[in-house]
């Protein structure tokens, strides 16, 4: 009689350790979306930088935590999580200190490069870990659920960072709220029950699929595209508004409903997940995004500024778990954490490819000639998806359904 009622329970999604991964992944957003739109302002009057030093300097941190997921992700699955996880968030904590002494232009370069090691690596033992604390049934919904921390973040932080750099203009304070905020991620990660997972060193051959998931190769190069595009948008947004649009404090805004819109489509988006319908989630959400970005660049008003914001976030909310669950799909359970390094590392590659690129082509062509690449590369990355990514997912993925799921 009661055995019916034993299975949600045994398949409750909101456990205490999901809270407390969610609750680091919260962390770790905040402390670096408080300064992502800043720091073009912060090297501009600080150091006098111009627009092609700042992105290469900018660009350091995108490039050191690429370099460090492959391996992140090969000590993810080698290691016992939870010490790896403590590791790495306990480095990302001290390097913001770095920031508060770096005198020189050279100085913040350095910090900064070195700092995208530890939250590449972070983040990805984080995502792997909510993987590991979620029931296998509720694991596509989960996953999705799981973004919803670093939505929420980048919703509040550049508004808050905004409000401190209008009100103080006072760096100093920004760089010590992402120490205290990281601190706390630190903290909570330190108390997370994790399954045991003790050290056990891969017996498999050192090869490149111990670093990288070739299986899901397609799926990463596809959103190398779209991390272009946002690295572009994200890195160049605060100071493109201030000089061009004369926005003083619209970036806080802008973040706050792009996030909206990726609260939103998470939300609405669950139950197909749970459905397992990742082609549709994932398709739906590139052609919004596509909206967003073409409105952003051609219609340049308030209202088209705005508008793109609540439209990228919605098409970023729906592809970012759909692509993250198929990669997933064509892993097996010891490649999880390669999985999600392979999926993050195309991300940085993009975001690091488009703040070298915007700031090249707005040093030499404007913001325009950078934000119209920013248009043409989201339209490469459409085609993509339809040519060649939806193919070679259907075809490599490992946890094909028994039946007909509706994709």
């Amino acid at each position: 009689m009661n055995q019916p009622s034993s299975q949600p329970l045994k398949d409750k999604l909101w456990n205490a350790n999901y809270y407390k991964v969610m609750a680091t992944n919260f962390s770790m957003s905040f402390a670096f979306y408080i300064l992502t739109p800043l720091l073009p302002i912060y090297l501009s009057e600080t150091f006098g930088a111009g627009k092609d030093t700042i992105g290469w300097v900018l660009s350091g941190y995108t490039i050191a935590a690429l370099v460090i997921r492959p391996l992140s992700g090969y000590v993810v699955d080698t290691f016992e999580r939870k010490k790896v996880l403590t590791l790495f968030l306990l480095v990302y904590f001290l390097f913001f200190g770095g920031y508060l002494v770096a005198s020189t232009l050279l100085s913040f370069f350095i910090v900064r490069t070195l700092h995208g090691g530890p939250f590449g690596a972070s983040t990805v033992a984080n995502s792997t870990m909510a993987i590991d604390v979620l029931p296998s049934s509720r694991r596509n919904e989960g996953i999705g659920f799981y973004g919803l921390s670093n939505n929420i973040a980048t919703a509040i932080a550049p508004t808050i960072g905004v409000m401190i750099y209008h009100n103080t203009h006072d760096f100093s304070i920004l760089f010590w709220t992402a120490l205290v905020v990281s601190g706390f991620g630190l903290l909570t990660a330190s108390t997370i029950k994790s399954p045991s997972r003790p050290s056990k060193p891969c017996s498999r051959k050192l090869s490149l699929d111990r670093f990288f998931l070739l299986r899901g190769w397609t799926l990463g190069f596809n959103l190398m595209f779209f991390g272009i595009c946002y690295g572009v948008l994200s890195n160049y947004l605060a100071i493109y508004g201030k000089e061009k649009m004369n926005i003083t404090d619209g970036t806080g805004y802008y973040f706050m409903l792009l996030s909206i819109g990726l609260i939103l489509s998470r939300l609405q988006g669950s139950k197909s997940l749970r459905q397992g319908k990742m082609l549709p989630n994932a398709a739906e959400g590139i052609l919004i995004s596509t909206v967003g970005y073409t409105i952003f660049t051609f219609v340049p008003t308030l209202p088209g500024y705005y508008a793109s914001a609540l439209l990228i976030g919605l098409g970023n909310g729906h592809f970012w778990p759909a692509f993250q669950n198929m990669m997933i799909g064509m892993a097996h359970n010891n490649e999880r954490g390669t999985a999600n390094s392979t999926l993050l590392s195309s991300w940085d590659l993009g975001i690091g490819i488009g703040v070298l690129l915007g700031g090249v082509l707005a040093e030499h062509g404007g913001y325009e000639s950078a934000f119209v690449s920013m248009v043409i590369t989201h339209f490469l990355g459409l085609l993509a998806f339809f040519l060649l990514t939806r193919k070679a997912y259907l075809t490599k993925r490992l946890d094909k359904p028994s039946a007909p799921n509706g994709q």
